[in-house]
């Protein structure tokens, strides 16, 4: 039987998959031409590389003086992120927000099409018809984290594909240079830092001694050539979860956002809220252990990116990019019921539609307080079943069949 019309098949799911992409670069383009105000925080990736090209500082109440009159807003990322934004300050400042939106839906295609062929059990033969990959991310967009990254110009979606392709491409086939991509997220945001101590659990020290190398470098560097910045950042901006906005706010959808909003910002709202997450660390490491033991390495990345979530300070709503591989790996695993779920949470909008604003979130009420916490309730009650279930599974068999093991 020929081969070539299964692989023209695929070339032919990965351009129409493609296509979506060139479609949000068309839109970039017409709105750059049009004079439309697209993705605030894009203009604000591009500013802060300009910022740091004309020598002006990157941290002060002011916003920053590259940016377009049409936004407000400060630079809330590392030091490092600026020269790593530097290529932006190539683009047209109207057509950031393109390009951006093309990578973006590029790394969508990157994550879908990894964590479906990712080690573990034999996935549905329907995974490798030609219209799964373009179905999949077309669909993708409908996720309220997945549309409101884009809508924004944000980079998480490209982030989580660096994360991906570093733990179950990179890792997996011990290159040389596993680690680096996530040294390298972790230095344009400092939550991607979970996934050093992920590699550690799972035994692959080497990656995440060269993750956490390739973080310290890109940062220390800064000293030298933005003293000033660099020292205010680190003093001052990154033990603030403030200075990215209200952290109440129902868009913040971490233990710390929870807690906050049910004690109505209280001084010790924080400190419980790393207590709860110290306590769900417990049953969270010990999941990652056992999936990645078993060889379900996209399972245990998923348990540390949500796990990751919940521990923040802040985790706005379009940062749980994440439920993206979290579908796919739940079709892959013929896990409808759960599919539809977490697609259906994701969907709903529902922090979109919860009263919110101002103090509104003090006064919810207990059903309010379920809808409007909805991500992080979800997470960590999956974490626990999850935990629970493994726990179940391990007083059956106390030996476990070791699938997969790093070198």
């Amino acid at each position: 039987m020929s081969t070539s019309r299964p692989a023209s098949e695929t070339r032919a799911g990965r351009l129409l998959a493609g296509g979506i992409a060139l479609l949000v670069l068309v839109f970039g383009v017409v709105g750059w031409l049009a004079g439309w105000h697209l993705g605030a925080d894009s203009a604000v990736y591009r500013a802060g590389a300009l910022t740091l090209l004309h020598g002006d500082p990157l941290y002060t109440r002011d916003v920053l003086t590259a940016l377009p009159g049409w936004v407000r807003l400060p630079f809330t990322y590392t030091p490092a992120a600026a020269p790593l934004f530097l290529p932006l300050a190539l683009v047209p400042s109207g057509l950031v927000w393109g390009v951006l939106g093309f990578l973006s839906v590029v790394a969508l295609m990157v994550v879908i099409t990894v964590v479906s062929s990712s080690p573990g059990r034999s996935p549905q033969l329907w995974v490798k018809s030609w219209w799964a990959l373009p179905a999949g991310t077309a669909a993708a967009l409908a996720l309220e984290p997945v549309w409101k990254t884009l809508f924004l110009g944000q980079i998480n979606l490209i982030l989580m594909a660096f994360v991906v392709l570093d733990v179950l491409v990179l890792s997996l086939r011990q290159a040389r240079w596993a680690g680096v991509l996530i040294g390298v997220a972790a230095a344009i945001k400092l939550t991607p830092l979970i996934f050093v101590p992920h590699l550690f659990f799972t035994g692959r020290w080497k990656d995440g001694l060269r993750a956490l190398g390739t973080f310290a470098a890109l940062e220390g560097a800064m000293f030298a050539v933005i003293p000033v910045d660099a020292t205010r950042f680190w003093r001052d901006s990154a033990t603030d979860p403030s200075r990215v906005g209200s952290v109440h706010w129902i868009f913040n959808q971490s233990l710390n956002g929870l807690v906050n909003r049910a004690s109505a910002l209280a001084p010790w709202s924080l400190v419980v809220a790393v207590g709860v997450a110290a306590a769900l660390a417990v049953p969270a490491v010990w999941l990652v252990v056992r999936l990645h033991r078993r060889g379900e390495d996209a399972a245990a990345l998923l348990v540390t990116a949500f796990y990751g979530l919940l521990l923040s300070p802040v985790s706005w709503s379009h940062h749980w990019v994440w439920c993206v591989p979290l579908v796919t790996l739940l079709l892959v695993k013929a896990r409808w019921w759960a599919a539809a779920a977490v697609a259906l949470l994701f969907v709903s909008q529902i922090v979109m539609l919860v009263p919110n604003g101002g103090g509104t979130e003090f006064g919810w009420g207990l059903g309010w307080s379920v809808l409007g916490n909805g991500y992080v309730l979800a997470a960590a009650a999956g974490i626990l079943g999850l935990a629970a279930r493994e726990l179940r599974l391990a007083r059956r068999s106390p030996r476990v069949v070791t699938v997969y093991q790093s070198g």
